[in-house]
């Protein structure tokens, strides 16, 4: 289906159909991005170097315009010269690429043979291919063992539902009712894989020249990469929880080290916080790790951790550094360890030494994220000490780059084609100072391409989720869209973002949302001096956290035209009762059950607020969306309706939390429903101003 009518499945509306506001505006120049032009779009994830530094195989993400989904082939590329080649395309999805230690193979995931996620290897000088096993689920955090004989990996082992009483007999070719359901976990759906099965995911071995996997771990227990083999390849280290209340703890996780002889687990960590992503040291006297000490805050810092290989002398190298570690890796030598961190918004790689000392190597990372501009990336390491990296802008979504010798080389350019011929909205860097506390606040706009700065646009407030995330100078569809269709876009990382410290990200710990309402006006006030938005014709929205902010402001304020509120809290209390993510919010966003302190739920839902909105408000949610569910969404609808404020229900359909717009059809049709809202109110009167306190 076209994207300008497959979004639209449910649109209720209190006056005259969305549908009719939406039809065929005047086709855009063709040098404009345009919603079609996502299918178009390439991104490079999961960057390989092989061992000896000399190539890079990488996951190459691209879209098919018939299916309207995403694929993955695994691509190589020559580091001298940056020549690449289709190394496992064709039909179904390939990617996990995995270097031997040689790197005469690979080993990758792919479902070409039948559909399924199997596991494969393939020799590089003869370039033939093999499937390892006939596997049951998807294999996960494929690792080889350091001789190169095996590879490990996790994989989900289906469990046998309890029954709870049972039915009659049934006869033989009756067609009855399915059989009843019996949920029993506390966690019994989560976003994207919607209901669970019953089953565990464990640690399993298969020979690298194919076999029966061999299981390492059993039991009622869940075990989780990155896999790490100790040098001699006697045993595996892995993440975990095997505490008799693990389903209660939804962030504490152990390592443990399980035997390749006997399959004995040790626990190898015991204290109470995440401790994950053990990496043992080339020389196998040592672990390192990432972990805090919980003290159930609604953020802290990730810390790198390295301790001897029995688990004693645990000790942070990255106390100092006051930023989150997302990744680590050994340096060939052993003498220190390369992290992937954010700083100031900006995704960077530093090496750190066994005595804490840390100096960055490199910045630019960039994200698989599409629609909106996360930090993040991804990054490996060869034993020459080269790094290969997702690597991206403003302007472009992620290519793959190598630094090596303290230089930076971009090895591909997936987007050239595309975009080279577009007139793309140029980002800048606003400088914002909070009204609340004159903190200094990081914003971005993105300009409408061919802007005269001589004249007034409209501007979209766009607001990040998390909350506890950080957008960067980065590539957004989204931002493309809007810029492309007038308006002047305006993110931020107001208080609570993450890559500002641990102080920062906490200014509303217990306080969401907050203070932060504060950092968004003021945002808003500092483009406006910038003389080139109109005041007249401000519009608000978000996603996730953006969209419990954007339908908290219109409850505190009636400066913006309208406002859409994507896949948004809306009662926090009904809320933890249905996400998947109640155990963790409970404890650690509120510290009380709804029924222990109601007023603190209420108080800070944007529900509390609705008597007050006045801004024409479209809310937008997933069908599947189990993150913030559905329901939240269709109470902020419902209570509009009955409040007799301007409103319309968009529902995404098959589309969850984080699969909001993986679907380039459905991401295109988003953007264009918002722009189509904003565009029915732009230049009518908007209500009065109100108070913002």
């Amino acid at each position: 289906m076209r994207p300008s009518t497959l979004l639209l499945a449910l649109l209720m509306t209190c006056s005259t159909p969305l549908t009719a506001t939406l039809a065929a505006p005047p086709e855009a120049p063709q040098k404009l991005f345009q919603g079609a032009d996502l299918f178009a779009l390439q991104y490079a994830t999961d960057p390989q170097i092989r061992p000896d530094g000399r190539a890079v195989a990488y996951a190459r993400r691209s879209f098919d315009i018939v299916t309207d989904r995403g694929r993955s082939s695994i691509w190589l590329i020559d580091t001298e010269t940056g020549t690449q080649a289709p190394l496992v395309t064709g039909s179904g999805s390939h990617s996990s690429p995995r270097w031997s230690p040689k790197g005469d193979r690979l080993a990758y995931v792919s479902t070409a043979m039948d559909g399924r996620p199997q596991l494969f290897v393939r020799w590089m000088q003869s370039g033939q291919t093999a499937k390892l096993a006939d596997l049951l689920d998807a294999p996960g955090s494929l690792t080889w063992s350091p001789d190169g004989k095996w590879i490990a990996f996790t994989m989900f082992a289906p469990d046998a539902k309890q029954p709870l009483g049972e039915a009659p007999p049934k006869p033989e070719n009756a067609q009855w009712a399915p059989p009843l359901e019996v949920i029993t976990d506390i966690t019994y759906r989560t976003d994207g894989d919607g209901y669970l099965k019953p089953g565990y995911t464990h640690v399993y071995v298969v020979a690298a020249d194919g076999g029966a996997p061999r299981q390492l771990t059993f039991g009622a227990f869940n075990e989780s990469g990155p896999l790490s083999w100790s040098p001699d390849g006697s045993y595996i280290v892995a993440t975990g929880n095997r505490d008799e209340n693990w389903r209660r703890e939804p962030v504490d996780s152990e390592l443990y080290r399980i035997s390749l002889a006997d399959g004995s687990i040790t626990p190898l960590t015991s204290r109470q916080g995440p401790d994950s992503a053990g990496r043992v040291s080339p020389d196998g006297k040592s672990i390192a790790f990432l972990s805090f000490e919980d003290k159930l805050m609604g953020y802290q810092n990730v810390e790198l951790y390295v301790m001897d290989a029995d688990g004693g002398n645990a000790r942070s190298l990255t106390a100092s550094l006051d930023r989150s570690v997302d990744d680590v890796e050994w340096a060939p030598d052993g003498r220190s360890l390369f992290i992937r961190y954010d700083d100031f918004a900006v995704t960077k790689i530093a090496r750190v030494t066994l005595n804490g000392r840390i100096a960055p190597v490199l910045e630019g990372l960039s994200s698989a994220s599409l629609d909106r501009p996360y930090t993040g990336g991804e990054f490996s390491l060869a034993n020459d000490g080269t790094i290969a990296f997702t690597s991206g802008d403003a302007t472009r979504p992620s290519d793959v780059s190598i630094a090596r010798g303290g230089r930076v080389k971009k090895l591909t350019q997936l987007n050239e084609g595309l975009l080279a011929s577009k007139t793309l909205g140029q980002v800048q860097p606003l400088k914002v100072k909070s009204s609340f506390d004159q903190r200094d606040i990081d914003a971005w706009l993105v300009l409408p391409p061919n802007m005269d700065r001589s004249k007034k646009y409209p501007l979209i407030l766009e607001i990040h989720g998390g909350p506890f995330a950080a957008y960067g100078p980065l590539f957004s569809t989204d931002y493309q869209l809007y810029a492309a269709a007038g308006y002047v876009v305006l993110y931020t990382n107001p208080r609570g973002s993450t890559s500002y410290g641990d102080e920062f990200a906490n200014l509303i710990h217990h306080k969401y949302p907050g203070n932060d309402y504060d950092d968004l006006m003021s945002s808003v006030d500092a483009a406006i001096a910038q003389g080139f938005v109109d005041p007249d014709n401000l519009f608000v929205t978000g996603g996730s956290g953006g969209g419990v902010l954007t339908a908290w402001i219109v409850g505190k304020t009636h400066r913006f035209k309208a406002a859409a509120s994507q896949k948004p809290v809306i009662n926090w209390a009904s809320m933890v009762l249905t996400t998947d993510g109640g155990q963790f919010m409970t404890q650690y966003w509120f510290g009380k059950m709804p029924w222990e302190d109601p007023d603190a739920y209420w108080s800070r839902s944007p529900l509390s607020l609705v008597g007050s909105v006045k801004t024409p408000t479209l809310v937008v949610v997933g069908d599947q969306d189990f993150r913030t569910p559905l329901s939240d969404s269709e109470q902020y609808y419902q209570a509009l309706q009955l409040a007799g404020v301007p409103t319309a229900l968009v529902k995404v359909p098959g589309a969850s939390h984080g699969g909001f717009t993986s679907r380039p059809s459905q991401s295109a049709a988003k953007a264009s429903a918002i722009l189509a809202w904003f565009d029915r109110y732009k230049g009518k009167p908007a209500a009065s101003q109100m108070s913002a306190r």
